[in-house]
């Protein structure tokens, strides 16, 4: 009973929907085209571009060392300054020059020592050692500090020399 109840509602609907011709729906739509017209602009005219070889292998490579880098002079250097490469490496020469502290001085007969402090390990240094990376040889200890000589390429690949000091670290003290 139920079923056909439904069957014969889904029928008058179905039939109720159709039964209009929606004469006022169609006369408004005519009415609101007839003043509509499509217009469509041209496309651009494409012109056509002109076609050029590239040829790489006569152009420098912009990512090349010596892009990247300044040029490094081959040639003797003109004052004569240059690291030793060929003497062996002193402990405190592993260690940047501000990595390092110095914490104290020793006097032993004439000859001045600096207590350096480097990676919690302390190292005793004169004049005439080396510390830093930059190839630095102690020339002067003093109660106050240590001046270096450090030997450093400038921008043109030129090896200079240039001071610097090491001062004495305040110690901290705990009251």
């Amino acid at each position: 009973m139920k079923r056909a109840f439904t069957v014969a509602l889904l029928c008058t609907g179905l039939v109720a929907c159709g039964a209009e011709d929606h004469e006022d729906l169609r006369g408004w739509m005519e009415q609101s085209a007839q003043g509509l017209k499509g217009q469509v602009k041209p496309l651009p005219e494409i012109k056509p571009s002109i076609i050029v070889a590239y040829e790489t292998a006569t152009l420098t490579d912009p990512f090349s060392q010596e892009k990247i880098e300044p040029e490094r002079k081959k040639g003797g250097n003109g004052g004569g300054v240059g690291p030793d490469l060929d003497r062996r490496k002193e402990p405190l020469e592993q260690f940047p020059l501000d990595s390092l502290a110095m914490v104290g001085v020793l006097q032993q007969g004439k000859v001045t020592y600096a207590l350096v402090k480097a990676d919690a390990a302390l190292h005793r240094v004169r004049a005439g050692n080396y510390m830093g990376q930059n190839f630095g040889v102690i020339t002067a200890v003093s109660d106050d500090g240590i001046t270096l000589k450090e030997i450093v390429q400038d921008a043109d690949g030129e090896w200079v020399e240039r001071t610097s000091t090491l001062q004495l670290a305040e110690q901290e003290t705990n009251k």
